[in-house]
């Protein structure tokens, strides 16, 4: 990240906020999932659906965003259902779960994993909204880049790792290397029995479908050139022998199919997440 990055929102955190923004404004009802507490964070300037990357070329990203979001807000009341009290969002960005879901948030520990700089903005937006941090939120900054140890960030603010919990990391995993996953993978491995990690992984460029390489090369590059570029691609069995030799009892894959499948059938507008690009991984201790 650039130093300017570093004490303001993070390009792309800011850019995923207002696709869940514009697929409450711009796409028909029933909506995937429902979140403009993201765009007031941002605050962008009057016009901002008007911007390149808001246009509809960039419309099946926007399904993707939204179709993840919910299947990990899903996945969470699922397992807060079975009594899960702990939920670890690694990379949290300007995720607003706390905020939007606050019966279900408040049952549970929640836990947002960030670099400081992007965090600490986030803070003060929630503080100059009238949000603040609720007390079952716990704020976990961590800067990556000077070598910080997040599991033992994450367990200073209070995680109780005799207990199981709810791991999530989307979006994070292409700018990683193979070895950094592999050793987050291995430390959520050794979670309590019954914790579950939901994280996405990219598809090698050429395992995608055609009309998509154009979308995710343009991305490739935007992420290049402030930074922070893709490193990590996987097909699904890699992936998913990845997380085998980390430990992990369970390990499934859900594809952006099944997502499509699973929030967009029968949609008369067109709108769904693309196949073969952002999948995800789905594995249980």
């Amino acid at each position: 990240m650039s130093k300017k990055q570093n004490v303001e929102v993070e390009n792309t955190a800011a850019r995923v906020a207002l696709w869940r923004a514009l697929h409450v404004q711009a796409d028909a009802p029933p909506h995937v999932f429902e979140d403009e507490t993201g765009l007031a964070l941002v605050a962008p300037e009057a016009g901002w659906q008007g911007r390149p990357d808001m246009s509809p070329f960039t419309r099946p990203f926007r399904a993707s965003i939204v179709a993840r979001a919910r299947f990990i807000e899903d996945l969470v009341e699922e397992q807060a259902a079975r009594g899960v009290a702990q939920y670890v969002i690694l990379g949290a960005g300007l995720d607003t779960f706390a905020q939007r879901k606050p019966q279900l948030a408040s049952r549970m520990r929640v836990f947002e994993v960030d670099q400081p700089g992007p965090q600490e903005w986030k803070r003060q937006r929630l503080q100059a909204l009238g949000l603040g941090v609720p007390p079952f939120l716990s704020l976990v900054p961590v800067d990556f880049e000077a070598g910080d140890n997040w599991w033992e960030r994450l367990l200073g603010a209070g995680f109780d790792a005799s207990r199981p919990a709810v791991v999530a990391s989307t979006g994070v995993s292409m700018y990683l290397t193979k070895e950094t996953i592999l050793a987050t993978l291995r430390q959520v491995a050794s979670l309590a029995p019954g914790s579950v990690l939901a994280m996405t992984f990219m598809l090698p460029i050429e395992m995608t479908d055609p009309e998509l390489r154009p979308g995710i090369q343009r991305a490739a590059e935007g992420a290049k050139a402030s930074g922070t570029p893709f490193i990590s691609f996987f097909a699904p069995e890699e992936m998913l022998a990845l997380a085998r030799e980390a430990g992990f009892r369970d390990v499934r894959h859900v594809s952006a199919a099944n997502l499509a499948e699973r929030y967009f059938a029968g949609r008369s507008d067109g709108l769904r997440p693309p196949n073969n690009s952002e999948e995800f991984l789905v594995a249980t201790t």
